[in-house]
């Protein structure tokens, strides 16, 4: 679990390497983000000037650049390209641009670990049963009426206020401008693409900026919106806590993919949409898309190819990477569901970025394979393998 080594005090031990030793820049700039700052001299390059990085920051280093930094998106889910572990000390089989190639011997032998191709297992790549149903047309109906059955119902009251930016706004302090679009603006995002009148919102105001791409030459104003009634909401932020699934078969990890695909995926979250309207409730609480760049989570994140959404003592910490958003149907302000508490402009004073790094050029499994063509060439391996282990196990029989 290397992706968890985030303070630099539960990183003890002696000081091998310093961010003055990588060529590489992004090696550089990311060990500079999480080494110790200490003025002795580096027992690898004998600068002094580097943060210094001991043999569990150095593997946090290479988690960080080359599994994290090698994610590859697909149309529904995603896998890292490179993986490690201490198995393959002295065995690494990857290759990358020549200024990297002595950074990754530095790092391989001073945390003794193995980098080797990532061989994902399928559900990564969004073969997942209900995902895959709430693309069938003839399956999905079926799949949502699964959801309005396994999802907890949420209230919204006076002690959930929320946000709504907008952008522009022709008179900014007319209550009425924080409402749901005119018809003729709606159609282009998450819940509305089937013709349903939406009010997006997020209880958390940077989030909420960024969500509406607004740049520095806007005039940004945010009203505070607050439920006057009691607001009937299908939670489908929640981490269901599912009996008897595998990661092929959850629904939780479907519906969790479908929130982090892009506009592809909103014909299925606009149908689902409309049957949760239909069904009484005021509205959806969901997962932002942006929720891994707010919180810092990494996208998929697994333990030994086991989505940690699965496993009972990590289900809180899967939660915690999960930033709710709020749409709510129809009108609401018109409505008299939700008063305007207040209005302001918003002034961006400046803007921070978080960043770290990933290798330009690396050779892969991947070398422009559509998720089909992955598929089909993983499958064909897993029953190679199979055959082989087989094959290994009658050789070794007494005839």
């Amino acid at each position: 679990m290397y992706q968890k080594f985030f303070e630099k005090e539960d990183a003890p031990g002696e000081h091998l390497l310093c961010s003055s030793c990588f060529n590489d820049e992004g090696l550089r700039l990311d060990s500079i983000a999480i080494g110790i700052d200490d003025k002795i001299k580096c027992i690898n390059c004998g600068r002094e000037d580097g943060k210094k990085l001991t043999k569990s920051l150095i593997r946090h280093l290479c988690y960080r650049f080359f599994v994290r930094g090698t994610i590859e998106r697909f149309e529904f889910g995603g896998f890292p390209l490179i993986q490690m572990n201490e198995l393959r000390f002295n065995d690494s089989d990857i290759h990358v641009s020549p200024w990297l190639e002595q950074d990754v011997k530095l790092i391989e032998q001073a945390g003794e670990i193995g980098l080797f191709y990532y061989g994902p297992r399928l559900w990564m790549l969004g073969e997942i049963e209900p995902l895959k149903s709430l693309q069938n047309v003839d399956e999905i109906d079926l799949m949502i009426s699964k959801i309005l059955e396994v999802y907890p119902i949420h209230i919204l009251n006076e002690n959930h206020p929320f946000y709504r930016v907008r952008i522009n706004p022709t008179v900014p302090y007319e209550p009425g401008q924080y409402d749901s679009p005119p018809s003729a603006c709606s159609g282009n995002n998450r819940f509305d693409s089937n013709g349903e009148i939406c009010l997006y919102a997020s209880p958390d105001l940077e989030l909420c900026i960024h969500e509406c791409r607004a740049t520095v030459e806007d005039e940004l104003f945010v009203a505070k919106l607050v439920p006057k009634t009691e607001l009937k909401m299908l939670n489908l932020a929640a981490v269901l806590k599912e009996e008897g699934v595998t990661e092929f078969t959850s629904l939780d990890l479907a519906i969790h993919f479908l929130f982090l695909a892009g506009k592809h995926s909103y014909p299925i979250c606009g149908k689902i949409a409309k049957s949760i309207r239909e069904n009484g409730f005021d509205g959806i609480i969901y997962p932002s898309y942006f929720s891994n760049v707010r919180t810092g989570a990494i996208p998929f994140d697994t333990i030994h190819g086991m989505s940690i959404r699965l496993l009972e003592p990590l289900k809180d910490f899967a939660q915690s990477q999960s930033i709710p958003n709020v749409v709510l149907f129809g009108r609401p302000i018109q409505e008299q569901k939700l008063s305007v508490q207040s209005i302001n402009k918003v002034i961006i004073n400046s803007i921070k970025y978080e960043m770290s790094f990933g290798p330009s050029y690396h050779e892969n499994m991947i070398g422009g394979k559509s998720k089909n063509d992955i598929v089909e060439s993983r499958q064909e391996e897993l029953v190679g393998n199979v055959l082989k282990a087989f094959s290994q196990t009658n050789d070794s029989e007494p005839s």
